[in-house]
């Protein structure tokens, strides 16, 4: 289970136990709280009536008194009300009263005159002066027949001769209570429905940012040239700390990679120039001998020159996470700018290098740009070309197509060498590996390749170097580049 998954579960429970705790908290005190705000009505109510009835009551007329007759008038009568979207349409207190001895003398309802209510609590606790109540089912069988009954003293000066007892069924509560419970539970839903949805948009966005995290990682890992992933607050906190943490690590491994390998290839042109030196001392050496080391001395030294300005270039490349700068390039006016450069030597060794566009629809008007630097493509270019002359024969032609893709530019260069040995097939874009050229001259530093392969990456492209595949001799080298890296 990822990360994302699990925050979305474990924010999910969180959240949804606590509405599930405050909903049925907000459920179970619906009911007590309506009814305990009925019960408060009922007592007042209670008061009201046993004040009204305690003349007809003292006087023993309770049961045919104007109270009986006025209390029998209000049960009869109907009203229309509308509380909170609940109609009422009958009044719905039963009234009693009961005797010192708790013996019912007046039942609003006339079904229980005459019976003994001392035991109901109601009745008990009045008659001794406590306050008085109870909630009892008018059917034992059915819970939801409970009716709440509350009693007020009937008084002779300070004396309890009676009491009165109001009672109202909790069923006439239940519209509100349903209601309320309705309305409790609908939210309650609401409120879990939003919360799944902030934690959905949360965990999305925490796993987006992981996810490019785990994928910067890889691509480090992996040795490719990426950015850092951006963001805000503790992710982006955390990508810049890797970010400095990747250019730190690579920084010291780059140095030490660098150190090793310059001090490897620049013992050879040094021990070059010191015999040369050496040699020189000899004061009795003829002169065309001394114009011979002399030159040498310039050779090498213009050799350990080119390659430390090779590898300094080399260098700012691969340190560089992406290009600085980006512009629309037309891949065809490129080129005869890189060829222009080749005409010296082109006239001293006898070779030609020949232009052939291959846009993909024939039209130059609509070529798209592809996006890049110019001045890096043209390096790559050179290096390629100057790749393919060192290992032509004189009076050789190269060929450089130009060919526009789908989404890409593509660059050929073929020479007609003697091709690349199966042996060397795997390393020729390492560094400093170089093959020997047709010249009797030093082999190549072995960057100019790895050169080109950064200035691809740096272009999200790519260059590969294989053998003709037309039957004749020599190599391609094929660079590619999207139209919008």
């Amino acid at each position: 289970m990822n990360i994302g998954l699990r925050v979305l579960l474990g924010y999910f429970l969180i959240v949804g136990l606590a509405a599930l705790l405050v909903t049925r908290v907000f459920v179970q005190e619906v009911k007590p709280g309506v009814r305990q705000a009925m019960e408060d009505t009922l007592v007042d109510t209670a008061h009201v009536l046993a004040r009204l009835a305690t003349a007809d009551f003292l006087a023993g007329r309770i049961a045919d008194g104007d109270f009986a007759r006025d209390l029998r008038a209000i049960g009869a009568g109907r009203v229309d009300a509308e509380i909170w979207q609940q109609r009422k349409r009958s009044i719905d207190y039963r009234v009693y009263i009961t005797d010192a001895k708790g013996i019912v003398v007046f039942d609003s309802s006339g079904r229980d005159v005459g019976a003994d209510y001392s035991r109901w609590n109601d009745v008990f606790l009045t008659l001794r002066g406590r306050y008085g109540a109870r909630s009892s089912r008018s059917d034992p069988a059915d819970e939801a027949s409970t009716v709440m009954y509350v009693a007020a003293p009937i008084k002779d000066g300070e004396r309890i001769v009676g009491a009165l007892t109001v009672a109202k069924p909790n069923a006439a509560m239940q519209p509100f209570i349903a209601r309320s419970e309705a309305t409790v539970r609908r939210w309650g839903l609401v409120l879990m429905g939003g919360a799944f949805v902030i934690g959905l948009a949360i965990t999305g966005w925490l796993s987006r940012a992981l996810a490019r995290l785990t994928a910067y990682a890889r691509a480090v890992a992996d040795g490719q040239r990426v950015a850092a992933p951006g963001g805000a607050g503790e992710i982006g906190e955390l990508s810049r700390a890797l970010e400095r943490m990747r250019a730190q690590l690579d920084g010291r491994d780059y140095a030490e990679r660098y150190v090793h390998t310059l001090t490897h290839e620049m013992k050879s042109p040094l021990a070059a120039i010191r015999g040369a030196a050496e040699l020189l001392d000899d004061l009795g050496m003829p002169p065309d001998a001394r114009a011979r080391f002399t030159g040498n001395i310039r050779t090498q030294a213009a050799r350990l020159t080119a390659l430390i300005d090779q590898l300094l270039a080399l260098a700012e490349l691969e340190q560089r996470p992406a290009l600085a700068r980006v512009e629309d390039i037309d891949a065809l006016a490129l080129v005869p700018d890189v060829i222009a450069t080749f005409e010296p030597r082109l006239a001293h060794e006898g070779k030609r290098i020949e232009l052939v566009p291959l846009p993909r629809d024939g039209s130059a008007a609509t070529r798209p740009p592809l996006r890049g630097d110019a001045f890096l493509l043209r390096q790559a270019l050179t290096n390629l070309l100057d790749n393919a002359l060192d290992f032509s024969p004189a009076g050789a032609l190269v060929t450089l197509e130009l060919e526009q893709a789908e989404v890409s530019t593509i660059f050929r260069v073929v020479d007609t060498g003697h091709g690349i040995p199966e042996y060397a097939r795997e390393r020729v874009f390492e560094r400093f590996y170089s093959l020997p050229r047709r010249t009797d001259g030093p082999r190549s530093s072995g960057l100019g390749l790895c050169f080109v392969r950064e200035i691809a990456e740096l272009h999200h492209g790519g260059v590969t170097l294989d053998n003709r595949a037309d039957g004749v001799s020599g190599a391609v080298a094929t660079l590619r580049v999207p139209l919008r890296s």
